[in-house]
C-alpha cells in the first residue's frame, strides 16, 4: 500500500551553525509534533562545507532522529546554490525552507501548510522589521525595490528565503540552467498562486552571520542580472542619449565659436567630457561583462554543486513508519 499522508520537508542550509543545531532540531521536532496526526516530516540539512563540528552534530542527531537527512557539499558553493541543492534532493510534497539561526520561526510552518492546503503553491514570510543597522536596512530595501521594479515579473518586497513551495515549483526549478541562481526571482516567475505572511524576525542568539556586505552585494547583482534585461537596454538608451546630445551640441558649439572670436577653446570642458565618456563606456562594458560572464558559465556546463557525502539513518527511518506504509522511491514519485 502507498501512503496517503503527505510528506513535508524542512529544508535547512547550514554553515558553521554548531551553536544552533540542537535548539533548531528541538523546535523542528516540536513543530512536527503539532501536525503529526496529518503529515509526515523529514528534516533535510545541506551543509556548505562547515569548518566547525556542525556536520558531526547533525550525524549524531540523525542516529537519534530518523527523520534527519544530511547532505555535505565538497566546498562552500554559496547560499543560493545550497538552497537549490536542498530543494532538488528533498522528497516532500511541500518544502519549507528556513535558516539555521532560528531568526525565522519554524512554528510558522503551521500557517504555511494551512495556506498551501488552500491552493497556494508558494507561501513566503514578509519581514515586518529587521534587527540590524538602519543604513544596511535602507540599502536592502532600496536593492529589493530596484530588483522588483526592473524584474520581468514582480518579486515580493521584504521577503527572504523563508518560504514553503509545492513540489511543482521544484520541478520547474529543475528546468533552470543558471550557474548563479536567484531563487526569489526564479520562483516568482513560475506564475503559481502565492501569498505572504508578515512576521517579526528574531535576534540571532548563537554564532554569527556568514552573510556580510560582499555577499549582500553579490546576491543583489545576481538578482538584478538574473531577472531583468533592463541593464542591457540601458546601454542602448545611454548610447542614443549620448548621440543626441552630441548632435545638438556640435552646431551650437560651431555657431558660438564663429560668432564670438574670444570664445575660449575650453580645454577643461573637453577633458571633463572625455572622462565622462570613458566612465560611461566602462560602466556599460561592465554590464555587458556581467551578462557575458553568466552566459559563459552556463554554457560551460558542469555541476551546480558537488555532494561530498550524504547521511541518513535509513534503516531506522523505515522502521519508524507504520507497517502498511511503503516509502516510494524517487522514480515512483518522479523526484528530480
Amino acid at each position: 500500500m502507498t501512503a496517503t499522508r503527505k510528506l513535508i520537508s524542512f529544508c535547512i542550509p547550514v554553515y558553521n551553525e554548531s551553536g544552533n543545531v540542537e535548539r533548531l532540531i528541538a523546535r523542528l521536532q516540536s513543530t512536527a509534533a503539532t501536525l503529526s496526526d496529518r503529515y509526515d516530516f523529514e528534516f533535510l540539512f545541506t551543509d556548505n562545507s562547515s569548518e566547525d563540528d556542525t556536520v558531526d552534530m547533525l550525524k549524531a542527531a540523525a542516529l537519534r532522529e530518523p527523520r534527519i537527512r544530511v547532505i555535505r557539499l565538497s566546498r562552500n558553493f554559496g547560499f543560493q546554490k545550497s538552497i537549490l541543492t536542498n530543494y532538488l534532493n528533498a522528497r516532500g510534497d511541500a518544502l519549507i525552507q528556513l535558516d539555521a539561526d532560528l531568526q525565522d520561526p519554524p512554528e510558522m510552518a503551521v500557517q504555511f501548510i494551512e495556506l498551501w492546503e488552500r491552493g497556494y503553491k508558494v507561501v513566503y514570510g514578509i519581514r515586518r522589521k529587521r534587527l540590524e543597522g538602519a543604513l544596511i536596512t535602507r540599502l536592502r530595501k532600496a536593492g529589493y525595490a530596484l530588483i522588483s521594479n526592473l524584474a520581468e515579473e514582480p518579486i515580493p518586497l521584504d521577503a527572504g528565503d523563508f518560504r514553503l513551495i509545492d513540489r511543482v515549483i521544484v520541478h520547474a526549478l529543475n528546468q533552470y540552467n543558471d550557474y548563479a541562481p536567484y531563487l526569489r526571482g526564479a520562483i516568482a516567475t513560475c506564475g503559481y498562486p502565492q501569498i505572504g505572511i508578515e512576521y517579526d524576525r528574531a535576534q540571532r542568539d548563537a554564532g554569527r552571520s556568514n552573510f556580510g556586505i560582499r555577499e549582500i552585494v553579490k546576491l543583489g547583482m545576481d538578482g538584478l542580472f538574473s531577472t531583468s534585461m533592463v541593464p542591457l537596454r540601458l546601454a542602448t538608451w545611454v548610447g542614443a542619449a549620448a548621440i543626441l546630445v552630441s548632435a545638438l551640441a556640435i552646431p551650437v558649439y560651431i555657431v558660438m565659436r564663429y560668432a564670438d572670436p574670444n570664445f575660449p577653446a575650453g580645454f577643461a570642458s573637453i577633458y571633463i567630457l572625455i572622462m565622462i565618456s570613458m566612465g560611461v563606456n566602462a560602466l556599460l562594458l561592465g554590464v555587458f561583462g556581467e551578462y557575458i560572464g553568466r552566459i559563459f558559465r552556463n554554457t560551460r556546463g558542469g555541476p551546480l554543486t558537488i555532494i561530498q557525502e550524504t547521511f541518513e539513518n535509513r534503516e531506522k527511518a523505515i522502521e519508524s513508519r507504520p507497517a502498511e506504509y511503503v516509502i516510494n522511491t524517487p522514480t515512483e514519485r518522479n523526484f528530480p
